[in-house]
């Protein structure tokens, strides 16, 4: 029976959405009030061009601490090497964007076996100039060291630990 890794990931990130942002973002998890959280439902969208269709992975409708506003948190996870996941991350903010008209986060969680540099950029550029800058915030698990974070009673550590233990994440040790 195939294990569904995104449904998994999208579970441990609805129930430990704050955990998530205090281990791997802290800067972020400083302004963002927790106490204000809806899960929104799934987003579909349809690439026409391409006649694929893509989910949105989690989209969080929430608060930054001493404002009034809404923002949307986007957590992406990225289970495979694609060279088209920066683009995608701009369709999705734009679509996003499109349908509520308030600020979006981005954040990439790169979950699959390679060891390399991602990209958190997506650009558009011509020889005479530049027309748009996209970042977005990204999370490789991959070059983590677990291990570092042995002391840590924070859930999504202790997880991340299991499934390095049991061989579903693999990991790498600090000298």
């Amino acid at each position: 029976m195939a294990i569904d890794h995104d449904r998994l990931f999208k579970e441990l990130i609805q129930t430990f959405f704050e955990e998530f942002f205090f281990l791997f973002f802290p800067d972020m998890h400083e302004h963002i009030d927790f106490r204000h959280l809806s899960f929104l439902s799934e987003e579909l969208f349809t690439d026409v061009t391409a006649g694929e269709k893509y989910s949105v992975d989690l989209s969080i409708e929430t608060k930054l601490k001493g404002e009034d506003g809404l923002i949307i948190v986007h957590v992406g996870n990225q289970s495979n090497v694609q060279s088209s996941f920066p683009k995608r991350m701009f369709v999705y903010f734009s679509r996003l964007f499109e349908k509520y008209r308030i600020r979006i986060i981005l954040v990439a969680v790169f979950s699959h076996d390679a060891l390399r540099d991602e990209p958190s950029v997506f650009s558009i550029e011509f020889p005479f100039g530049e027309v748009l800058q996209f970042p977005f915030f990204p999370m490789e698990l991959r070059k983590k060291h677990w291990w570092d974070s042995i002391r840590h009673d924070n859930p999504i550590a202790l997880r991340l630990r299991c499934l390095a233990k049991w061989g579903i994440l693999k990991v790498r040790k600090s000298s």
